[in-house]
């Protein structure tokens, strides 16, 4: 029974999902997904609770299948190169799956589990980069930047005809978020006296905080809130 009720589900979301991709999210009514899955339409909201309901699971598996995705690609190489990478999939999905972007991007939903681990990949990514003393920001504010730009090029292109999108947008978008979070080399204190290189080094050495076993976990929470602090967060 309890094999029947998955099969049924997951066939539900698979179905939700095709409307969605070819038709939009008005397309996708409990009396259409029902017809075009062979169930009745009470089914919907007993698997479900509601429309609304379905949708998050479309949401959730169809983001979920692009984290893990991401995740199986990531910290292969060069950590800059990764970003890069991340990005470009980024965008590509959204503009392949642009009624679920919207949907997923849309602030009255809230956050989705799925949505929180490609934060994530995204956070362990800018992490790496930090790592080499690359970053002139902290890795909040370099992830935010990714972030929003990343969003604001896909939903910009997306509002436009497709005929008149400007392929090269999303990479200048990407390279002038670059330019404000990057260092051309790593740091190297105690030569990089500037302020940038003070920071980079900052962020670079926050990452080693937490692996420092000497300290106590106090010490170490102080330790990080001070090169926060330092690094100008």
């Amino acid at each position: 029974m309890q094999d029947a009720r998955g099969e049924t589900r997951a066939n539900l979301v698979q179905v939700a999902a095709r409307l969605l991709h070819e038709q939009g999210p008005a397309a996708v009514t409990t009396r259409a997904v029902a017809q075009a899955a062979g169930v009745q339409a009470p089914t919907i909201y007993r698997l479900f609770g509601d429309k609304e309901g379905l949708l998050d699971a479309v949401a959730e598996h169809v983001l979920a299948t692009y984290v893990a995705g991401k995740t199986s690609g990531a910290d292969r190489g060069d950590p800059v190169a990764d970003l890069r990478a991340g990005w470009d999939t980024h965008i590509g999905f959204g503009l392949a799956n642009a009624a679920l972007f919207g949907l997923l991007n849309d602030p009255a939903r809230g956050r989705s589990p799925a949505a929180a681990a490609g934060h994530e990949v995204l956070r362990a990514r800018v992490r790496r980069v930090a790592e080499t003393g690359r970053l002139r920001v902290t890795e909040r504010r370099a992830v935010e930047l990714i972030r929003a730009a990343g969003t604001g090029a896909v939903l910009t292109l997306l509002s436009m005809p497709q005929e008149e999108r400007d392929p090269g947008l999303a990479d200048a978008m990407y390279d002038a978020v670059m330019r404000s979070i990057l260092l051309d080399a790593p740091a190297s204190p105690p030569l990089a006296l500037d302020e940038d290189g003070t920071i980079a080094a900052a962020v670079a050495f926050r990452t080693v905080v937490p692996k420092l076993p000497a300290l106590s976990e106090a010490e170490r929470g102080l330790m990080s809130e001070w090169l926060e602090r330092a690094a100008g967060s």
